[in-house]
């Protein structure tokens, strides 16, 4: 079982903006579940809270990023395309503005249903001109994605984990803009029919539960975990999706449609890559309210939907049970503050 890390963006975002006096801090009245209530206490002055008027805090952000600040949201994911989707588009993005945009709750990590829930973010703002998009897998990325964002020129939007989370990457490897992680054994020795998997977000930590059985069945399986999900154009995952033979599985906290999934299509058609593609994500199709765990398995998001989607691949019968996965981890991702814990 990985380390468990409980709110690991709460103390290190206080430490790593102590000598960053442009970075300033905007909230929508979500200021404790969104986990910089002691950021508020310890910098007060660069603080600001906007109340639920997303639009009004995307001009605001805006104007602040002209006058030399670099302004954080940190607000549920949701509110930071939805409602205030032409202030980003025209305010933000075209001027190409340093806003970063820290959006909290992506995809089913939420039981708060179809209004707390982004499962269509990466669909919408990966059309957007100008805008970096990452997502963070477990505690080292939401700790050194921070350098991550705050090195780019331009506006920024981050899938962002809170809570309880596992520490899947090990310290000494952070963040790196555009690059994949190479998870599992070597593959160097693999055969041209071995199965690519590539996963983000909370989907990873679903994979590494199911491939180690996967791969004591026989089966080569080459696992690389995606947090750079804009620009899109990692030389290793061409390279991977180019020698994947036995085929290509995506695994994703959001739509088939728009995410990962269509990323790594268009990478696959504009190179020729003759491989057949699995996409898993919600197909076409609102989450509703329920736990996390729940939702992945309702919604074929989980350890066991990889297993079935090998076995479609290889058209073999692989006789994995529940019990063969790596044990499943209960995650707390809610705020202690309740009243605002959806």
């Amino acid at each position: 079982m990985a380390e468990i890390v409980r709110r690991p963006h709460l103390q290190n975002f206080i430490d790593w903006s102590a000598d960053k006096p442009e970075v300033v801090v905007l909230t929508a009245d979500l200021t404790n579940s969104c986990e910089v209530g002691p950021w508020r206490d310890t910098y007060p002055e660069r603080y600001f809270s906007m109340g639920m008027a997303e639009q009004n805090m995307m001009g605001f952000a805006a104007g602040l990023a002209r006058e030399g600040f670099e302004p954080w949201l940190h607000t549920f994911a949701v509110f930071l395309y939805r409602r205030p989707l032409d202030q980003l588009l025209m305010s933000v993005a075209y001027p190409a503005l340093p806003v970063r945009l820290i959006g909290f709750l992506p995809g089913v990590t939420t039981p708060g249903g179809v209004t707390h829930q982004a499962i269509d973010d990466l669909a919408v703002l990966r059309a957007v001109p100008n805008l970096t998009i990452l997502s963070t897998g477990d505690a080292t990325e939401v700790e050194s994605v921070l350098d991550v964002i705050h090195a780019q020129p331009g506006p920024v939007y981050v899938r962002m984990l809170r809570g309880e989370m596992p520490r899947l990457f090990p310290q000494s490897e952070p963040f790196t803009l555009g690059r994949a992680r190479e998870l599992g054994p070597d593959h160097s020795a693999y055969g041209p029919d071995h199965v690519l998997v590539l996963t983000e977000g909370i989907c990873t930590e679903e994979a590494m539960r199911a491939l180690p059985a996967v791969r004591e069945r026989g089966v080569q399986v080459r696992h690389l975990h995606i947090s750079t999900l804009k620009p899109f154009d990692d030389p290793t995952v061409l390279d991977a999706l180019a020698a994947a033979g036995g085929g290509v599985i995506t695994m994703e906290n959001h739509l088939r449609t728009g995410g990962l999934g269509s990323a790594v299509a268009e990478v696959m058609a504009d190179a020729g890559i003759p491989t057949r593609l699995v996409r898993l994500g919600l197909d076409d199709t609102y989450a509703h309210g329920a736990s996390q765990g729940h939702l992945l398995a309702e919604y074929g998001l989980d350890a066991a939907a990889l297993v079935r989607a090998v076995e479609w691949l290889t058209g073999e019968p692989l006789g994995i049970t529940a019990e063969d996965l790596t044990e499943l981890r209960v995650a707390d991702v809610h705020s202690t503050a309740k009243a605002e814990a959806l």
